[in-house]
């Protein structure tokens, strides 16, 4: 029998709907490519001793291709094991679910055995599917567990998805959240007018994964259709790296909302933290070093060995490593550099 969304203990339900920072969590690995569990498991640490109010696990930023290399289980269960035995404080726990149906459906299976809450279902693999071949595929996923939608913004292999679908999708009654990411404002658009077309708007909670918009993401409401709708929380790979500060920065923001009133100094930070995704995700070079360049900020601050990938392609581009210097020194607020240090020989232990 599948789990639905109301089976979950109520203070989960109450983090994923308040909006939480959720990290979407890296592989760590050795300098062979196989998983290091000490590293791993210190991330998983340190994201929630910095705040985090849930972990996205084998997902993009854990690189799809641990699925070929027999990963999948044993990093999905290390971070739970690590979750439980870490902290009592509710977290939203998130696996990620790719490939057609069949696959898709026994991700899920294996999450919802592993403890996870809900998976974020890729569509990368569905394209060319009609709009209802989709909803067919995520309705086969919902009925094993909730679901966390995703557009995934297509220059890292997402599928263009029209408001039609994020209506259908919505409809669907074991939906609890959808992750924006397809880095397109008016897309964007599309998945709120869906989302409001829906009525699920109170069902469904909006998370950022516009990794190039993320504070105006959450500070801005966006009105459709006569209804005011607001993204809660961020599920982002950029938020696998300086988590401290993006914790504190999203009570900011919520505290900013709930007063009525935007601070001229949460508006500036936009651009400071859309001009370190750029340098950390490798913009120039169509998102060629997204995940090396993760690692590179996390292997800075020792979290990490190295920057291995399990594709030995994928490493920094020409000049990445200069941005990320650059960004350091123009916005030395926005690194949680001081944190790590001062933890980091607990989260190795």
């Amino acid at each position: 029998m599948g789990l639905h969304w109301s089976d979950w203990p109520t203070p989960v339900l109450e983090t994923l709907r308040r909006g939480v920072v959720i990290p979407a969590h890296p592989l760590a690995l050795t300098a062979d490519r196989r998983l290091d569990e000490r590293r791993q498991r210190a991330l998983a640490r340190y994201y929630i001793d910095a705040g985090a109010g849930g972990l996205a696990v084998g997902v993009h930023t854990t690189q799809f291709a641990i699925r070929e290399v027999g990963l999948f289980e044993p990093v999905l269960r290390l971070a739970v094991e690590t979750a439980r035995s870490w902290t009592d404080r509710p977290l939203v726990l998130i696996a990620g679910a790719a490939g057609r149906t069949k696959q898709a459906v026994r991700e899920a299976q294996l999450a919802r055995g592993l403890g996870y809450h809900a998976v974020l279902l890729s569509l990368a693999a569905m394209k060319g599917a009609s709009e209802d071949e989709l909803v067919e595929h995520c309705q086969a996923v919902a009925r094993e567990m909730p679901l966390v939608g995703f557009y995934l913004q297509p220059a890292v292999g997402g599928v263009v998805l029209r408001h039609s679908f994020w209506r259908r999708f919505a409809s669907i009654d074991n939906v609890v959240a959808i992750k924006v990411a397809p880095f397109n404002r008016y897309r964007t658009l599309d998945v709120v007018r869906g989302l409001v077309e829906a009525g699920a708007e109170e069902r469904v909670t909006l998370y950022t994964g516009n990794d190039d918009h993320i504070v105006l993401d959450l500070l801005m409401p966006f009105r459709v259709a006569g209804k005011t709708v607001r993204i809660k929380g961020g599920l982002l790979g950029h938020w696998s790296v300086w988590t401290k500060k993006a914790v504190e920065l999203l009570d900011r923001i919520h505290a900013s909302v709930a007063a009525g009133r935007i601070e001229a100094e949460l508006l500036e930070l936009e651009a400071e933290v859309t001009e370190s995704n750029a340098a950390f995700f490798d913009a120039a070079n169509d998102f060629h070093g997204v995940i090396a360049g993760c690692h590179e900020v996390l292997r800075r601050q020792g979290l990490l060995e190295g920057i291995w990938c399990l594709d030995p392609k994928e490493g920094l581009s020409p000049g990445q490593a200069e941005e990320i210097d650059r960004v350091y020194r123009l916005y030395p607020h926005l690194n949680d550099d001081l944190f790590v240090r001062e933890n980091l020989s607990r989260w190795l232990s």
